[in-house]
């Protein structure tokens, strides 16, 4: 790469072009970029989040932004930029959407949690029908609505060089997930999307039919969330019909549904035969004892592929998470459980501390640590998960990423969380 230019001094000349005020958290972190030795080498990402930090900062706003892509434009060492939390809206949207189009060397964009609306979510998308460098794009909490979503499922339709999608808390409806679903069909390049949280009307899942369908041919995902799309029994059974067929995904999302034992009993079927999913999250559902017992004696015997898998809050007792332990004990591939939130008993305690105790289950890999008093064992939450921080960064980490977030060591799709 050519030898890397003053950002900061291109910023401040670019806002004295352009009649635009400094904003000072962009100058500082531009300020920062500068000091790396290695940003011609490596690349780099322009960290300029507005909720990260101790200290208020001044987010960044549309004409923040026009400024910032001007001096981009020549720096291109600059492979990420997260925008998250910040003030920009659909005008934001179409200055990124003209730099993304004459750019050719972004790999991460995060606009999470910003103000762009539908109109902002067409000129994105289709500034990806041609762009060639973007791999990763999250567009969590913008609320796009059904047609923005739509917009997205259209360039699916042509785009073959993203590998990484979140569109969770847009505000999608049927439409848009039916639309996705049938353009991942056909696209043989994305390998993870998160689909979380749609605006349903309707209680017949025939959006989770049309994504079961999808998973039977296609053959490049490896990681699907569908937390809160209010899915039942009947949902997880057409998703362990299409996965019986399906050899990629190995990480699946089913958090927050209206999943009971019956749908825990057709994922554990489905485990005795699939030999591709790594990584399960059943996270408030409700599984109960039974459901988590299918999965259990699935476990001992008849899986040895999957390394994590998460209960948390779903109504478990000391029965069924005891059975949880002792499957441990005889499944070597399975690393990671996750139970807080659970009916936790003496029995359950004794349990997961002989886990530890034994180093059959690490610290770093569960979400409960064991202390003792007055002799008796109980159990702690732990601040770990497989996604723990997926929509946000703590400044100063309590614990290290990989236990915060297990599932990007796990299933690792992209660099970027």
């Amino acid at each position: 790469m050519a030898v890397a230019p003053d950002l900061h001094l291109h910023y401040m000349e670019a806002c004295q072009n352009l009649s635009q005020p400094e904003n000072p958290f962009i100058a500082r972190v531009l300020q920062e970029a500068d000091k790396n030795d290695e940003i011609t080498t490596k690349g780099i990402t322009l960290k300029l989040a507005g909720n990260n930090h101790l200290v208020p900062v001044p987010r960044v706003t549309d004409n923040d932004l026009a400024v910032l892509v001007s001096v981009l434009g020549q720096a291109p060492f600059v492979t990420g930029l997260d925008l998250a939390y910040n003030l920009l809206t659909d005008v934001g949207a179409e200055i990124m959407a003209v730099f993304l189009q004459e750019n050719s060397t972004l790999q991460y964009l995060n606009l999470m949690f910003n103000d762009i609306g539908t109109s902002g979510a067409e000129l994105i998308a289709g500034a990806l029908h041609n762009n060639q460098s973007l791999v990763h794009l999250r567009m969590t909490g913008n609320k796009i609505g059904n047609q923005g979503g739509m917009f997205f499922a259209s360039m699916l339709e042509i785009n073959s060089t993203l590998k990484k999608l979140d569109l969770g808390d847009c505000d999608v409806g049927l439409r848009c997930l039916i639309a996705t679903a049938i353009a991942l069909t056909q696209n043989k390049s994305l390998k993870a999307i998160n689909l979380n949280r749609p605006l349903l009307s309707t209680q017949q899942e025939e959006t989770t039919v049309h994504i079961a369908l999808m998973l039977r041919s296609n053959s490049s995902l490896v990681e699907l969330h569908l937390g809160k799309h209010e899915m039942k029994n009947f949902g997880v059974e057409r998703l362990c019909d299409a996965l019986y067929e399906n050899s990629t995904l190995r990480y699946l999302d089913l958090s927050c549904n209206n999943i009971i034992c019956d749908g825990a009993k057709f994922l554990a079927e489905l485990l005795k035969k699939n030999h591709t999913l790594e990584i399960l999250d059943l996270d408030a559902n409700r599984i109960e004892d039974a459901g988590i017992i299918y999965l259990s004696e699935t476990l001992v015997t008849r899986n040895r592929t999957l390394k994590a898998l998460s209960v948390v809050s779903n109504n478990i007792t000391g029965r069924g998470l005891v059975a949880l332990a002792q499957a441990m004990h005889s499944n070597m591939t399975l690393s990671h459980i996750y139970i807080w939130g659970n009916k936790i008993d003496r029995s359950t305690c004794a349990a997961f501390a002989e886990l530890m105790a034994v180093e059959r289950l690490q610290p770093d890999c569960t979400d409960v640590a064991p202390y003792k008093v007055d002799g008796e064992i109980f159990l702690a939450e732990l601040s770990h998960g497989l996604a723990k921080h997926r929509y946000w960064s703590p400044r100063c980490a309590a614990v290290a990423p990989g236990a915060a977030n297990a599932s990007l060591e796990i299933v690792p799709v992209s660099e970027y969380l």
